[in-house]
């Protein structure tokens, strides 16, 4: 389980830097195409990366407020969620985090925030309805294995990045059709043919095409990502719980009982512990959440080192 934990980990600094690098040819394609000119990508960039850092500071409320989300003040309130909630927190030795309730009858639950101080954890009424007591506890453990293994703040730098890649890719593109490009590579004729790319009209395609496959490649790295980090908190609910075949159950349960979310947003749909999205065609290829099965089998190999 251990050797799972870091590995992913790995992965996910590797995934991140990736997003970096791609951030940064996607400003390199834009200054080559525009005649070697940087302005209009420094301050596309800024821009996206303004609002990246807005974004991080505000998805948990933003999360709750997409989901429709309605908090539990006090213990009274829900005493077996809050209950649940507590004794994770207190095993673990993590600060008790904001909990909410979704108002829903599809079975999910999502944790978000930048870190264990500001952290949210949510269950829908549908997850409530059909969990027992050990199950719900292994699913919120997951939730809480989120914010433990600060998955919530990745998945925040992680969806930042995605949107300032396609900020980026989304302005030049409307440039591009609106001759803005083509206007400055006339008044640049001279430099054309000293290495701008602007005249050379099968640069401009190859450049046109990575810039728009680069908002596809950060979608399908994000699901990746995603995909590391629900494997990751599998395990960290199994060592928190130290009983993973509650989780299995729990799973098991998930993919059943599985319906679509009333309130469906695909830029939340990686927060949620089962994929909230009605099935397509590309569900696979950009599916948040790896095969319920797959979840299961892992959890199967960890429960034989227990």
């Amino acid at each position: 389980m251990y050797r799972a934990i870091a590995r992913n980990k790995r992965n996910t600094v590797f995934f991140v830097l990736f997003f970096l690098v791609l951030v940064g040819v996607v400003a390199y394609v834009i200054s080559y195409l525009t005649g070697g000119s940087w302005t209009i990508a420094i301050v596309a960039m800024v821009i996206a990366l303004a609002y990246a850092v807005l974004q991080y500071f505000t998805a948990g409320a933003q999360a709750v407020a997409m989901a429709g989300a309605v908090q539990v003040q006090q213990k009274s309130d829900h005493p077996v969620l809050w209950q649940t909630v507590e004794n994770i927190c207190i095993s673990t030795g993590m600060p008790m985090p904001k909990i909410y309730i979704v108002n829903d009858p599809a079975p999910n639950a999502f944790a978000t925030g930048r870190d264990p101080d500001h952290a949210v954890v949510a269950a829908t009424t549908g997850l409530l309805e059909i969990m027992d007591p050990t199950e719900l506890m292994a699913v919120m453990a997951h939730e809480v294995g989120h914010v433990r293994n600060y998955d919530i703040r990745v998945s925040t730098i992680v969806f930042g990045l995605v949107v300032a890649i396609g900020f980026i890719a989304d302005i030049f593109i409307r440039m591009t059709f609106w001759g803005a490009v083509a206007g400055g590579n006339n008044n640049r004729r001279g430099n054309d043919n000293q290495g701008g790319g602007g005249g050379n009209p099968i640069m401009l395609i190859l450049g046109l095409v990575a810039i728009v496959l680069a908002p596809i490649i950060a979608a399908l790295v994000q699901a990746a990502i995603s995909r590391q980090r629900e494997y990751l908190a599998d395990a960290t609910s199994a060592e928190i719980t130290r009983f993973p075949q509650g989780l299995e159950s729990a799973l098991q349960k998930l993919g059943d009982y599985s319906r679509p979310m009333r309130k469906q947003n695909s830029s939340m749909a990686h927060l949620w512990i089962a994929d909230p999205l009605k099935p397509s065609l590309t569900s696979r290829l950009f599916s948040t959440h790896p095969p319920i099965p797959d979840r299961i089998a892992r959890l199967e190999k960890i429960g034989q080192g227990f």
